[in-house]
């Protein structure tokens, strides 16, 4: 079991010109091959530079307001998936016996 595994998932990223998602899309593939669960929502914010004031606070925008609604949804995810992570994640493929283990939990050498 990887420590990944039935944790939920936010991608957000910055950009120092336009926006583009294929960065967001790579990292959904790589939470995805972690057995993640990632959120629908995204958040990708374009010309980082001038959204944050001197302190680093993000100003009062479209962006901002897109970066608490993805907050939101995750801390949603995270709410309804605890508890069940182990039943989302369980695969029939790491449940199944080897040959090896079938073999020696059935023959017996007297019957």
């Amino acid at each position: 079991m990887r420590p990944t595994q039935g944790r939920t998932l936010a991608l957000m990223q910055v950009c120092g010109g336009s926006q583009s998602f294929n960065a967001l899309n790579q990292l959904r593939i790589l939470g995805r091959w972690m057995r993640m669960v990632t959120i629908p929502n995204q958040s990708s914010v374009a010309k980082a530079l001038n959204e944050f004031d001197q302190a680093g606070r993000m100003r009062p925008s479209s962006y901002y307001d897109r970066v608490v609604d993805v907050m939101e949804e995750l801390m949603k995810f995270t709410l309804l998936l605890r508890g069940r992570a182990d039943y989302l994640t369980d695969r029939y493929s790491e449940r199944v016996e080897t040959v090896e283990e079938v073999s020696s939990r059935v023959n017996q050498s007297a019957i």
